[in-house]
């Protein structure tokens, strides 16, 4: 990709010092804020906006804004997955300049309370030939359109974008390895000595229940039984830690589900595990899991109103239990939602469940709805 060089001195310079703050000590989304506003200012566009690109690279996991204020994002709601026009830049990533972006074949409108945008300019976010999300800018100011120099600013700071978002996600991934270490030493540790030491403190009890009046022996039975116990414990902690270090884990996949349905649902939902789940989930049963979460929080986001949901996992008396619940009001007057309790989606999901050996249960209240998947496990 060809850029043309800035010949303005001013322009260079703030394009300049927009570059630089890739070096301060910025937050990703503070940075990000910051090209966007400048390529607003320097581009005399009236809004701005970047969508960081989801892992499937088919949606917008995060879409930042510059223009509109607090009350007027509020107003909006839940902010674009890339449909229309952005869905266009998503399949193609090039720039893009438009006179009037609603008389485009691919324009899908705007929500209700959306301020009227006409002209539009979207490039690409990359670095080092990565597609990581799509530039946005909207209303160029005393211009009927965007310009061919707009464009090549654009692009420079979609570029400095697109460093910003591959430097981040290269100190998460140095993180994570830090931790799976971690949780290698910790195992370690744990194995060889934590477990040794109570392993010889059990035998020792042993010895001494011999020697001693029965009540005293029941008391040492009492008490070896609770060290067997949190040896078992110590055992199931060791799987869980390094359960995950190979591959990705149940845990680490729902969260990152929940992260990816967060714009569609328009908040965060509430996302907790309880047992080794890493450990006792199989690829085979994950795949099942992970289509009941998606066709779960799906469906609460496009017919139930809710305002919030629960995602729990759990492993319990050799049952994995898959729990989602919502306090959504969009029920019928027979008491049911159509979405839920019938349809093909729940009905595959019931299907799923069936194939595990397991079963799907279906409750829908005044207060929300819960869907129950259970699952046999081997422990």
């Amino acid at each position: 990709m060809s850029y043309r060089r800035i010949e303005d001195p001013v322009k260079l310079r703030r394009l300049l010092e927009a570059v630089l703050l890739l070096e301060a000590d910025l937050t990703l989304p503070d940075l990000l804020r910051h090209l966007i506003e400048e390529a607003c200012a320097m581009t005399g566009a009236r809004y701005g906006a970047l969508g960081v690109l989801d892992d499937t690279r088919t949606s917008l996991a995060e879409f930042i804004t510059a223009g509109l204020s607090t009350e007027e994002e509020l107003a909006i709601g839940p902010r674009p997955t890339g449909r229309g026009v952005l869905g266009l830049l998503i399949a193609e990533p090039k720039p893009l300049r438009l006179a009037h972006i609603s008389a485009h074949p691919q324009s899908s409108g705007f929500p209700p309370n959306h301020p009227a945008m006409t002209s539009f300019l979207g490039v690409p976010v990359t670095a080092h030939g990565e597609v990581y999300g799509n530039l946005y800018l909207t209303d160029k100011q005393g211009w009927s359109e965007f310009t061919q120099d707009d464009e090549w600013l654009a692009l420079s700071f979609a570029q400095a974008a697109g460093v910003a978002i591959e430097n981040a996600r290269l100190h998460e991934r140095v993180q994570e390895v830090a931790v799976l270490e971690d949780r290698d030493r910790i195992a370690r540790d744990l194995h060889d000595d934590v477990i040794q030491r109570l392993f010889a403190a059990g035998l020792a009890l042993q010895a001494l229940a011999k020697d001693v009046e029965a009540a005293a022996a029941e008391r040492l039975k009492l008490a070896i039984g609770d060290i067997d116990s949190t040896i078992a414990r110590i055992r199931a902690a060791i799987f869980e830690l390094v359960g995950t270090t190979g591959n990705r884990g149940i845990r680490a996949s729902v969260l990152a589900l929940a992260r990816e349905l967060r714009p569609l649902l328009g908040f965060d939902p509430a996302v907790s595990f309880r047992g080794p789940v890493d450990t006792v989930v199989t690829s085979e049963m994950s795949e099942h899991l992970l289509a009941a979460v998606r066709e779960a929080l799906t469906n609460v986001a496009r017919h139930s109103s809710a305002t919030m949901a629960s995602v729990q996992l759990a492993i319990v008396d050799g049952t994995c239990l898959l729990v989602i619940t919502d306090d959504g009001s969009g029920v019928s007057s027979s008491g049911t939602r159509p979405a839920l309790t019938g349809g093909f989606g729940i009905a595959n999901l019931r299907r799923r469940a069936e194939k595990l050996g397991g079963e799907l249960d279906v409750e829908v209240g005044g207060s929300g709805t819960s869907l129950t998947m259970r699952v046999p496990v081997a422990l």
